[in-house]
């Protein structure tokens, strides 16, 4: 309405006045309803052409989009194991802080795992406290087989010498005897040095092995025992959460409610323009967003960045071929639009369905490049008509009530 008004006061309205006041026709007489097109041809036709091309070049240059829309991201309020509700700390709406407590399962189970995993440790390290003993009485042991051994040793090594002498003091079966009775402590030397090195390796190696293992175990029981309290991992709201103790819960099929961050969609808006704006919108413009959730107020924003995929294009593989006429929708440009001032959307509730318009400006390429004259004048007539989408986004936010509330009968 608004392009058609203004092109009419540069072609319909001359062309009246001309034939009004220039050739005397009045309205009622020469001209009639009837013969408005015959007397204003000219600039009824004039009027369409300048109309339709000053809607395109404004709807290209400065695109606009119903499709706006602050994305948030819930958690879901979920233990990390299944278990019976014990204990309920919070209600829906309430406000929480990353680390507060949000409610306990029944830790009946794990408490018993964590009491055996303990004892388990306690009883290792009992055994490490007595080992020092061990150690003391297998080197005892070791120390009365060598003495037993040289005692048998030295006997035998006289009444060798003896007998290699030819006294006959020595008695051969005796020395053979001897010498059995050697071997036989020998062995037991052996024997006693291998029990202590037994030991040895059992409280330097065996005992600290099994306390690793223990501790091990005593932390899994504890980390399991950790689980059974769910605490909030962000500062936020809860909300849908009527939780009550008996309640059984489920990680994969039972949550408990849902967490909305403090922060999450009071950042930045997502706008979706469509693909013939793909050549125009670039990061840098300045935009105007207009939302269902704040009427009679416009945010001026900032593209930040644009998607350089188009999401209709996207696919999982399976075991069919994809058939691009398949696509229901063509798609659109996302785009990111952060407020051009601090606090801009601070009010704006995220989800909010918003209208945006972003504008194309030459400013800077007239300023420094070298072009024509007739360029120049057309990109500043380009960004000049943005003014005529601005004053639309201005009326469309006057009259979002009325058109909502009214009109549209929700």
């Amino acid at each position: 309405m608004l392009e058609t008004l203004f092109c009419a006061m540069f072609t319909i309205l001359p062309d009246y006045l001309f034939r009004r006041y220039g050739q005397g026709k009045r309205i009622g007489h020469e001209i009639t309803f009837f013969s408005v097109w015959y007397e204003l041809r000219w600039g009824l036709t004039t009027c369409f052409i300048a109309t339709t091309t000053l809607i395109t070049l404004l709807f290209y240059y400065h695109p606009s989009t119903n499709a706006v829309t602050s994305y948030f991201r819930t958690v879901t309020i979920l233990p990390e194991t299944g278990g019976r509700v014990a204990e309920v700390y919070v209600v829906s709406h309430e406000e929480v802080q990353a680390g507060d407590p949000l409610f306990k399962l029944d830790s009946s189970s794990q408490e018993a795992a964590v009491a055996t995993a303990q004892s388990r440790v306690d009883e290792v390290n009992a055994a490490l406290d007595v080992s020092g003993s061990d150690i003391a009485a297998a080197k005892a042991t070791v120390e009365q087989a060598q003495a037993a051994y040289d005692l048998v040793e030295s006997d035998y090594l006289r009444n060798k010498k003896l007998l290699d002498e030819g006294s006959p003091a020595a008695n051969p079966s005796e020395v053979d005897r001897q010498f059995n009775r050697l071997k036989e402590r020998e062995g037991q030397v052996h024997a006693a040095e291998a029990n202590l090195e037994s030991v040895q390796q059992n409280v330097e190696v065996l005992l600290p092995a099994q306390r690793a293992s223990a501790i091990a175990s005593l932390e899994q029981a504890q980390t399991e025992l950790e689980k059974t309290l769910v605490v909030a991992g962000i500062s936020g709201r809860v909300e849908q959460f009527a939780l009550q103790v008996g309640d059984y819960l489920n990680p994969i099929l039972r949550p408990a409610g849902i967490l909305v961050p403090t922060e999450s969609g009071h950042l930045m808006f997502q706008a979706g323009f469509n693909q013939l704006a793909a050549q125009v919108v670039k990061p840098g413009m300045i935009a105007e967003v207009g939302c269902l959730s704040k009427p009679f107020t416009v945010v001026p924003m900032v593209i930040v960045s644009v998607q350089d995929v188009i999401a209709s294009g996207q696919f999982r593989p399976s075991d069919q071929l994809r058939d691009p006429q398949d696509n229901v929708r063509p798609g659109s440009i996302s785009a990111v639009l952060e407020p051009l001032y601090a606090g801009g959307i601070d009010r704006l509730p995220p989800g909010s369905n918003c209208i945006a318009n972003a504008y194309t400006s030459n400013h800077e390429r007239i300023e420094h490049e070298e072009m024509g004259t007739a360029k120049k004048i057309g990109l500043h007539v380009i960004d000049t008509i943005g003014v005529v989408h601005a004053a639309g986004l201005r009326m469309r936010m006057l009259l979002l009530p009325v058109t909502t509330l009214v009109f549209s009968g929700h």
